[in-house]
């Protein structure tokens, strides 16, 4: 477990930087001075600068060199004008960092040396320390230093997606292995579970602590669920990844795709800000969630590379039915495709920040 702390006075949050820039505003449900806006993933990705930089690194490499990182992370805050920096890293990176033995493959996504599926397994897991963390709180810093009053936002994958990789060692469709785990082997799971939210939490408390202003728990497998089984099996250990950070007073995401179904409880894990993918106008969503929470999100990827006129219209409606929630912050329903043309993504910026906030 890492150290119990608090942001230190110095915190961007603390310190007046970012604290009333317009993406914490929205965030705390207050009205900003511009609409806020961002890209998951965007952090590389699209950028001809990204994959100048990253020429010859390995992903998880490229995540642990503390320059590169920082450099990678601030990219598209210059070029686009987001009202945030996404921190770039990695959902496995704390399994690395722990000693997992994990690599991203090309064209395949994170592959473990062992899979773990048995309550030996589990037991044999490293633990994550804190001073296994330091190259990400030393890029968190760096990043911070440069970017002023913009605020910089912290992830971490969700304890279910990391767990869900490491039962089935790779990338799966279907998740088979972590589902039939909750039910046929519940001790196995839950022990898993929880070490994946532990590490989860931890990564999360080192960027809050080093400077992030923001953090965003990413589920990108969620989806695969049921909300009967997510509940029993898969949200206590949300919330035990959040429990490392709620009492830095940091605004906390909750994200994940295909989860439509799964919002309310999503938001019940205990947190102030509630992605929403494309599947689900954003109106519909504040319905589903009693108007309590701000939202983000939620353009559909699939039309970045359509006319302009017909994505211009979309965003228009997008924002337009974010009016309905409690605050709301623009971002795509999902992550930015790598074949995305950059000026686009420019483009869309300067349309939502031309729209007058309410």
């Amino acid at each position: 477990m890492s150290p119990a702390g608090a942001l230190a006075a110095d915190h961007p949050l603390l310190d007046g930087r970012t604290a009333d820039s317009p993406l914490i505003t929205a965030y705390r449900g207050g009205k900003p001075s511009r609409r806020p806006v961002w890209f998951m993933r965007q952090a590389g990705r699209s950028l001809p600068e990204y994959l100048k930089v990253r020429e010859g690194v390995a992903m998880l490499d490229s995540c642990l060199r503390p320059e590169l990182a920082s450099e990678i992370t601030l990219q598209p805050v210059r070029r686009h004008d987001v009202d945030a920096g996404i921190f770039f890293s990695d959902i496995v990176i704390p399994l690395k960092l722990a000693g997992v033995g994990v690599d991203i493959v090309p064209g395949v996504g994170p592959v473990l040396d062992t899979p773990v599926r048995t309550a030996a397994d589990v037991a044999a897991l490293p633990q994550l320390t804190w001073e296994s963390l330091e190259p990400i709180r030393e890029a968190v810093r760096l990043t911070v230093a440069e970017l002023g009053s913009t605020p910089l936002i912290g992830f971490a994958g969700a304890p279910f997606t990391l767990a869900a990789y490491m039962v089935e060692g790779r990338p799966s469709r279907d998740h088979l292995g972590p589902r039939t785990m909750m039910h046929a082997d519940p001790e196995t799971w839950n022990a898993l579970a929880n070490w994946a939210a532990d590490a989860s939490g931890m990564f999360l408390q080192a960027q809050l602590e080093a400077g992030a202003s923001a953090a965003q728990l990413f589920d990108s497998w969620a989806g695969s669920l049921g909300l009967a089984d997510y509940t029993r099996y898969v949200a206590p250990a949300s919330a035990r990844a959040l429990d490392h950070v709620r009492h830095l007073g940091a605004p906390l995401i909750h994200f994940g795709t295909g989860t439509s179904e799964l919002l309310v409880a999503m938001r019940d894990v205990g947190v102030d800000v509630v992605g929403v993918d494309y599947r689900l106008p954003l109106d519909e969503a504040n319905r589903r969630l009693g108007g309590t929470v701000p939202l983000q999100g939620n353009i559909d990827p699939a039309l970045l590379p359509a006319p302009w006129e017909i994505l211009e219209a979309h965003v228009r409606d997008v924002v337009a039915a974010g009016s309905a929630a409690p605050g709301h912050v623009v971002n795509l329903g999902h992550g930015v495709p790598p074949e995305t043309d950059p000026a686009v993504l420019t483009r869309v910026v300067e349309l939502i920040h031309s729209i007058s906030p309410e």
